[in-house]
């Protein structure tokens, strides 16, 4: 969400006369996440139509996604929210289309969610992660939508011939042994359906000790559902020297199950998840911290982080709680 496509308020104010939301407020570029253009916005409001009396939004500019790819996207927003769960609802314009095209990318207004994202996570908290997370999973379930992930396998082999040139020669053999057996592994009996795929702490938004948002669906897809879970993991349950938290793991997978039960195949495919997770991380921060493109906000992560946790999760995963 690093500002690649800037944007000025005559610009905007110009581009919201579509909208029924009054006068463009005030519009703050977001420096956190490093895929798309994201811009805090607030208006003056409307006192009629559908949006009255709401006046704070996210504006998103989509620098890789099609207009033709992010219905999947924006209608799995509107369909958790219509189902009570704290998603980000799509804001329609007077003509009812919720995507639209500013200063030459698809372009989409979202409300703004209350809270803040958490650092340093609780026990409480990941098990209030786990909790929503079965929520959006089995609620995912009756959204007729399909996406392929576009971080699939034949991804991870282009980019890691990209990064290659950049590594140790450690840091290449567990790349080429990961991406090799991620190649070979057979997900087609497990589970599937649409999945969040970055539910990261900062995507978490907790409003005392609530939760009062989920946030950032762009990356949404259909795939296999404890990959979703692996990824989620590796981040929220994150303890000391790169390993997992026994209680905050134990917290979260209690609580997911406690909504929707692993199937047998699941938890035979645990570890391989977790190292999948690790592994797509680990190469997607590796192309964007060599391989980055211009953006007027930009903050690269560092790669080490996920590379530390698959050499880990290689030398052995923790069980998953209750198996």
């Amino acid at each position: 969400m690093s500002v690649f496509t800037p944007v000025s308020e005559a610009e905007l104010s110009a581009w919201l006369a579509q909208y029924e939301l009054g006068d463009l407020a005030s519009l703050q570029g977001i420096l956190a996440g490093i895929d798309n253009t994201n811009f805090f916005v607030t208006t003056t409001g409307s006192d009629k139509g559908h949006y009255a009396g709401q006046t704070r939004f996210v504006l998103t500019l989509f620098e890789n996604l099609k207009a033709e790819q992010l219905p999947y996207n924006l209608e799995l927003m509107e369909h958790l929210a219509n189902a009570g769960l704290p998603a980000p609802a799509p804001i329609r314009n007077r003509d009812g289309i919720y995507l639209g095209e500013l200063n030459g990318k698809p372009a989409s207004l979202v409300t703004r969610l209350k809270g803040d994202w958490s650092d340093n996570p609780s026990i409480a908290r990941c098990a209030a992660v786990g909790e929503l997370l079965a929520k959006m999973h089995v609620t995912g379930q009756s959204y007729p939508m399909k996406r392929e992930n576009t971080h699939g396998n034949a991804w991870r082999i282009r980019t890691a011939i990209a990064v290659s040139r950049f590594l140790t020669t450690e840091e290449l053999g567990l790349m080429e042994t990961e991406v090799a057996l991620q190649a070979t592994f057979d997900r087609s009996h497990l589970p599937v359906g649409a999945i969040h795929a970055d539910l990261f702490r900062d995507n978490v938004l907790f409003d005392a000790d609530e939760i009062g948002g989920v946030i950032d669906f762009y990356f949404a897809c259909t795939d296999t559902l404890m990959y979703d879970v692996a990824i989620t993991v590796n981040d929220w349950c994150l303890g000391s020297d790169y390993q997992l938290d026994p209680a905050r793991l134990h917290a979260f997978i209690s609580h997911y199950q406690a909504v929707r039960p692993f199937t047998p195949e699941e938890k035979d495919a645990w570890g391989m998840m977790l190292r999948a997770a690790a592994l797509r991380f680990w190469l997607s921060r590796l192309y964007d911290y060599f391989l980055p493109r211009p953006a007027e906000l930009n903050q690269p992560k560092d790669p080490r982080h996920f590379h530390r946790i698959l050499a880990r999760h290689a030398q052995g995963t923790p069980a998953l709680p209750g198996a």
